[in-house]
């Protein structure tokens, strides 16, 4: 596999009042494996749209989306998922863990998927790598937002992802607990050489990843 993601002349139109809406045109993007790519953009520039489509959480009205060697743009929503299934993690905003499931299965959760050997030993492995081994056993409802993500952190790199999509991962934490999530995000990185796909607002976050490319207007120019 030569690419982790390729994505060639991607565009997504939508309907909007009766009227069709170009959200995004003309994309093209090569990302490698082991690569850190910030898509930073103003609210609205469509960052959260173009990580959906390299996802295949969406589909695209045109153009083509290569994800780990497979192109998905044509394939139903299983398959995507299918696809996904063998090596996509992610990191959101919100932390989307599950309410009704403990920090430790919450994190044991996709590698009992994956039917990954020893699950329970592994997931307290990465609870305690993010720092979190003493609240192993709380529920999300019981941890501060930092702890929460330290979560989603832990599950997202459990299985050892291929590629890892973080939609604004501190964009609901304070300057400090974000700071301390940029690192242990970056930190797990480059121990597992996982590509990074990051969509961000915050220059500084951006300026972390070795390649920078901006959103205007639907259409994607690499920062140099």
């Amino acid at each position: 596999m030569t690419s982790s993601l390729l994505i060639r002349q991607l565009e997504k139109t939508v309907n909007s009042g009766g009227q069709p809406l170009t959200i995004l045109q003309g994309i093209d993007l090569e990302i490698k494996p082991s690569d850190t790519v910030a898509i930073v953009g103003a609210s609205g520039s469509g960052k959260s749209t173009l990580l959906g489509l390299m996802a295949g959480l969406d589909q695209p009205t045109a153009g083509e989306v290569h994800l780990l060697g497979q192109r998905i743009d044509a394939l139903s929503e299983d398959e995507r998922a299918a696809v996904r299934g063998q090596g996509v993690s992610f990191v959101f905003q919100n932390f989307q863990l599950l309410g009704g499931l403990t920090a430790l299965e919450n994190v044991m959760l996709p590698l009992e998927i994956r039917g990954q050997a020893k699950p329970r030993q592994q997931a307290q492995a990465l609870l305690q790598e993010v720092g979190l081994a003493a609240r192993a056993h709380h529920y999300p409802n019981q941890l501060s937002g930092g702890e929460q993500q330290r979560v989603a952190i832990a599950r997202a790199f459990a299985g050892a992802p291929k590629i890892l999509f973080a939609d604004e991962p501190t964009g609901n934490l304070d300057q400090t607990t974000g700071a301390q999530i940029e690192d242990l995000l970056f930190a797990l990185n480059e121990q597992t050489g996982t590509t990074l796909v990051l969509v961000t607002h915050d220059p500084e976050l951006a300026a972390r990843c070795q390649r920078q490319v901006h959103m205007t207007d639907g259409r994607l120019q690499e920062v140099l």
